[in-house]
């Protein structure tokens, strides 16, 4: 028997819970993890609430990222007492995820957990961590680099955007942060943001083009803030979305891309290509401070995590949330 977080719904409602489940019940796979730890992301929380249509199989165990140790495989590249890490794979969503203490995988999901990190650390990276690395690897591949100018990141309190914010400062960018809540403006500014600005300029419609200003971006939110964004790059700038907070809608003018050479690139950490995992992973290991990290992260046991969903969805979560699945 093993405690998780057990997503439900039948004829009695929509639910989830702290359950102990007997191993047996694990869905197929040929990789068995102990878990040491998982996290809470926004998806997680879509998950846990039901306020988002995540969850495509019942009955559910959520959580999109794992970080433990291999106790038994079938797979070629793993063996017993093998650290692995697993981020994506509709992990969570159609097959049980990571908020539990055992998980059965596909080896061909996992990587290998970087021998500087620690599973703790790996976590507090996590989704948010591995997604906010690929939008760095993709503004330098496009040319980005500090001396192009200023690079703003949105929704800038969250997961990714302050892991963004701490990558992009750490590799010399000057980074303006946009985040809906005031109070966290030190917060960011520590983290290495040179300004923080109220997202309430960037969420209603705007103009088809703006005051050109930005060299990069890394956006999380999607809708209006996304199209005021593209309206405000330079010449040849280059905007990295991996989110939509505000809403899945775009509604932009194709003016910045016809006009200045925009490039708009989708960022996908679920189902990215194991190499460039990889190269986002070893990356993270020198490119992202330990001590912000440990900034941005926040440790909870896993019998809060249906609580600290609610809380995460309410907007009163900033930076990572590390699950300890043994508490």
């Amino acid at each position: 028997m093993f405690k998780a977080i057990l997503i439900e719904k039948d004829e009695a409602g929509y639910r989830a819970g702290l359950r102990e489940i007997d191993e047996a019940q694990l869905p197929e796979g040929d990789v068995t993890v102990d878990v040491a730890y998982s996290t809470l992301n926004y998806k997680d929380g879509l998950a846990i609430t039901g306020k988002g249509p995540v969850v495509r199989k019942f009955p559910m165990v959520p959580g999109i990222d794992i970080a433990g140790t291999v106790r038994e495989s079938r797979h070629h590249d793993y063996k017993a007492g093998d650290r692995v890490v697993l981020n994506g794979w509709s992990v969570g969503e159609t097959h049980w995820g990571g908020l539990a203490q055992v998980a059965r995988l596909k080896g061909d999901w996992l990587v290998p957990l970087p021998e500087a990190l620690t599973p703790r650390q790996a976590m507090a990276i996590g989704t948010a961590g591995y997604t906010a690395m690929l939008c760095v690897i993709a503004l330098e591949r496009h040319g980005v680099t500090p001396d192009k100018g200023e690079v703003v990141v949105t929704g800038a309190a969250g997961g990714v955007g302050s892991t963004a914010v701490a990558l992009l400062s750490r590799l010399g960018y000057t980074v303006v942060a946009v985040s809906g809540r005031p109070e966290e403006a030190d917060y960011l500014r520590r983290l290495g943001a040179a300004e923080v600005l109220d997202r309430a300029t960037f969420s209603d419609p705007g103009r088809p083009l703006a005051r050109e200003r930005w060299a990069g971006a890394v956006d999380v939110v999607g809708s209006h803030t996304l199209a005021n964004v593209c309206a405000a790059m330079k010449y040849r700038g280059v905007v990295t979305a991996c989110g939509l907070a505000q809403g899945m809608d775009l509604p932009a003018s194709v003016a910045p891309f016809i006009l200045r050479g925009v490039s708009l690139l989708g960022i996908d950490s679920v189902m990215c290509p194991r190499p460039e995992r990889i190269e986002a992973w070893n990356r993270l290991v020198h490119d992202l401070d330990p001590v912000k990290l440990e900034a941005i992260t926040e440790e909870i046991g896993l019998t809060e995590a249906v609580a600290t969903a609610e809380r995460l969805m309410s907007g009163r979560v900033r930076g990572r949330v590390v699950v300890d699945v043994h508490r």
